[in-house]
């Protein structure tokens, strides 16, 4: 398997998953020739991609879904909520009649020769959720725009070999910064986004010998910085209840305008 961001961040995501066979994205929120640009590097084009699967109907996970369907009769897989959000956005009716796809949490669908499992998290979106995407014994896990985590997201997220993670904000830099109260107070809540020191936390509840990467993804712009969400979980797991150091994986921060390193296993 590949495993890779093409955009993470507050202004926008995309993310591939694929096997020698077949090739997926997670989400598609930004501009179509940003996404091509990447799966070039990949040495793949849009024809190769087997479906899209979208978390949520904001903006910065889907803007480049309606100019994709245009060219390409793409599968678009996502919760029977979010398809109604994104077709909400279509105020010219351009995406009728596409195949949209709808799936249900942990009910499992097989695309090519990978599964695609969805899972619940807390966001606030009409039905986000995660996803959990295996090929043979390998299992790739990807959960951002999560406010909070429960036990569901440990087991759900647990015995992954990659995962993308959220790591959006440092609670000071949002709380001094320049965002009106009630922002502030969405993106602290359990229908928020994860701070730095709540997805390392969750990391360190996930942790096993079997990971070979981590990606920390969908930073913000304006409340954090790379190198403090990779400090602040390093020294998470460098203190938490677990066997681990935080030297002991490949610990990335995503990047926000270009591909990330592939993680291959």
């Amino acid at each position: 398997m590949r495993f890779t961001t093409i955009a993470s961040g507050s202004s926008g995501n995309c993310t591939y998953v694929g096997s020698d066979n077949t090739h997926i994205l997670v989400d598609a929120g930004i501009s179509k020739k940003r996404i091509e640009e990447g799966l070039g590097q990949l040495e793949l084009t849009l024809s190769d991609i087997s479906a899209i699967f979208v978390t949520h109907e904001h903006v910065d996970h889907i803007s480049a879904i309606r100019t994709i369907l245009k060219k390409y009769d793409i599968p678009i897989y996502a919760t029977a909520g979010t398809i109604q959000g994104i077709l909400n956005t279509d105020k010219k009716n351009e995406m009728a009649g596409k195949e949209f796809v709808p799936v249900l949490t942990d009910q499992a669908v097989v695309v090519g020769d990978m599964i695609i499992n969805p899972m619940t998290i807390s966001h606030d979106a009409l039905e986000p959720c995660g996803y959990r995407v295996y090929c043979g014994d390998k299992k790739v896990g990807i959960a951002t725009d999560l406010g909070c985590y429960t036990d569901y997201t440990v087991s759900a997220l647990s015995g992954c070999d990659a995962l993308l993670l959220e790591a959006n904000h440092d609670v000071r830099m949002l709380q001094t910064g320049p965002y009106p109260y009630m922002l502030k107070s969405r993106i602290l809540g359990d229908k928020g986004h994860l701070s730095n020191e709540k997805s390392g936390e969750l990391l360190c509840r996930l942790l096993s010998d079997k990971m070979k990467g981590i990606y920390l993804g969908h930073l913000s712009k304006e409340n954090n910085l790379p190198e403090l969400a990779y400090e602040t979980v390093r020294v998470e797991i460098e203190m938490g209840d677990n066997p681990y150091h935080g030297n002991d994986f490949p610990l990335m921060v995503a990047e926000r305008s270009c591909m990330s390193p592939v993680i291959e296993f």
